[in-house]
């Protein structure tokens, strides 16, 4: 099993510690592509109209500036760097040193900046959305796209891929459809469906918490999934086709 996060838009910056260590990053097949991004990154934010340019607002001024200096900037692991609603509900640091090292195996963050890392690879903070268009890059969803295909198959091979990224970040590698099961949250009132964002993040964070903490074998095939899904949550299986991958719609107490 492999587990499909985005990263969070806000980060946790390192206090301390050594700069990003290019060589021990997982798939180093992406280190050009990797560093390509960083220094158009690094010239956008330099310019005057940074802000604009990356479409956010002034309160994010220290973080536009802090990505001009990401090769000197500490690193630490991802789990560390990236927060939010998501990741406080996956809640890393509570669980047990197994579960960790699950984790560590079977997370895979689909990011702007570095492509695709696990949870052990230490990198700085920085800000920058799949959304975004960087010159000399072009829309980064459409750059990552044929190098994460190639990046990533060997590792997703065999997995079942349970994947809780946003459409923006699902935008930048679209996996095997038969190996692959989005993960949609819901309400529903009177029969009536309505589609959550703040609440769809935190469930897919104990989602995801739930199949690394869980006993047993990880799931291997979506019926499986659900049923892991089922001891959580109301919840039901959308069946997949040839080019659309299966849907786990998890539903939540209106």
């Amino acid at each position: 099993m492999l587990i499909l996060l985005p990263p969070s838009e806000g980060k946790t910056p390192a206090v301390r510690g050594s700069a990003v260590n290019w060589p021990s990053l997982s798939f180093p097949q992406l280190n050009s592509y990797r560093a390509k991004v960083l220094d158009a990154l690094g010239t956008v934010s330099a310019h005057e109209d940074a802000l604009a340019l990356l479409g956010v607002g002034a309160s994010l001024k220290d973080d536009v500036d802090r990505n001009t200096r990401l090769h000197a900037e500490p690193a630490a692991p991802a789990h560390r760097i990236y927060s939010g609603v998501l990741y406080d509900a996956l809640g890393y640091k509570t669980l047990t040193a197994g579960q960790r090292r699950k984790a560590d195996e079977a997370v895979l963050v689909v990011s702007a900046l570095w492509g695709a890392i696990r949870f052990g690879d230490s990198v700085p903070a920085y800000r920058l959305s799949m959304g975004t268009a960087l010159p000399d890059v072009g829309r980064l969803a459409s750059f990552w796209k044929p190098q994460l295909s190639d990046a990533l198959a060997e590792a997703a091979s065999g997995h079942l891929l349970v994947d809780c990224r946003s459409s923006t970040y699902a935008a930048a590698w679209a996996p095997p459809a038969d190996q692959t099961v989005t993960v949609n949250v819901f309400t529903e009132v009177n029969g009536v469906r309505k589609v959550v964002s703040h609440f769809a993040k935190h469930t897919r964070g104990e989602l995801a918490r739930h199949l690394l903490s869980r006993r047993g074998k990880a799931p291997e095939t979506p019926a499986q999934l659900l049923k892991a899904g089922r001891e959580k949550w109301e919840a039901e299986l959308v069946p997949g086709s040839a080019r659309k991958p299966h849907a786990l719609n998890i539903l939540l107490p209106g």
